[in-house]
């Protein structure tokens, strides 16, 4: 069985050359596949890239993915020099000689030291040569969140499973309990009638057809049959491979749809017993089937 849960967490690092690119992921559920993601400055053109590589583990649910990176960015430093400033202090500098009569000793250290001369500034990554790095360190994050995905899944799935094998319990039960009841109201109404009448002779056709039209009104075999073939679907997406959540989210409605059409047919205090535990057991699925992708 390779259901997935829609929670889970993957964490990985990679480092080359001084820098570690470090990836989270994060998920939770979500009716659809909502991504959002925190790049560092500069990563920005990855977004598509690294949207259609989530987009291959996820289905849906809330995606969260924070990328960072870290370390010795000294090969990114560029040192500059403004000329034009420093053309301008140095003439500053000359007309203050001349006004106040004092000598002139400018160097290039002298420039240096006024503002916005020399400037260092950081160079954006390349990101076609990093993107290989990223690419991997994103794909660890994804691969260790889906294993827990999964380790989670599987265990929704057994729980599924025993809540669905207790669900087609209760469905024998109620379809063998049928015939008895049937027997039971036929044998009630025959009884009310000889009360009702007294000595007057029952007309047996009537009879027979009244008590058609009683078995006709508690015949629960269409909904019936429709439960089993919906615990039969049921049974084949849990195997499936990719998202089944939705699936099998229609399916517990279609479930409920039947079993309030059954209640409603079949008035009996011990058969509503029984199709109050049928509610129960498919309540606490849905819960289930809301976190699986």
């Amino acid at each position: 069985m390779t259901v997935k849960s829609m929670t889970g967490f993957g964490r990985a690092e990679v480092e080359s050359e001084g820098r570690v690119w470090l990836a989270e992921v994060r998920c939770v559920n979500n009716r659809y596949l909502d991504l959002k993601m925190k790049l560092p400055r500069g990563y920005n053109a990855l977004e598509e890239k690294i949207r259609k590589k989530v987009s291959t583990f996820h289905v849906r649910g809330r995606v969260d993915l924070f990328l960072s990176v870290s370390g010795d960015f000294s090969d990114l430093q560029e040192v500059k020099i403004n000329k034009e400033l420093a053309a301008g202090y140095h003439t500053a500098l000359k007309q203050l000689a001349e006004d106040f009569n004092v000598p002139l000793e400018v160097t290039a250290k002298t420039l240096a030291l006024y503002p916005e001369v020399i400037t260092r500034e950081q160079r954006d990554e390349n990101l076609d040569l990093v993107w290989p790095l990223i690419d991997n360190v994103v794909d660890m994050a994804l691969e260790q969140c889906s294993e827990m995905q999964l380790q989670e899944g599987d265990a929704l799935c057994r729980d599924l499973q025993a809540r669905l094998d207790t669900f087609t319990v209760t469905i024998d039960t109620i379809e063998r309990n049928i015939p008895l009841l049937l027997q039971d109201r036929q044998k009630n109404l025959g009884e009310r009638l000889e009360k009702l009448l007294g000595n007057v002779q029952l007309d047996p056709l009537r009879l027979a057809q009244e008590i058609a039209i009683l078995a006709d009104k508690t015949d629960v075999t269409e909904e019936i049959v429709r439960l089993r073939c919906h615990i039969s679907q049921f049974n084949s997406f849990l195997g499936e491979n990719g998202g089944v959540g939705r699936k099998l989210d229609f399916l517990i409605q279609e479930f409920l749809r039947e079993v309030n059409t059954l209640a409603s047919k079949i008035n009996d205090a011990g058969i509503a017993h029984h199709t109050v535990d049928l509610k129960s057991e498919l309540e606490k699925m849905r819960e289930q089937v809301q976190n699986i992708e």
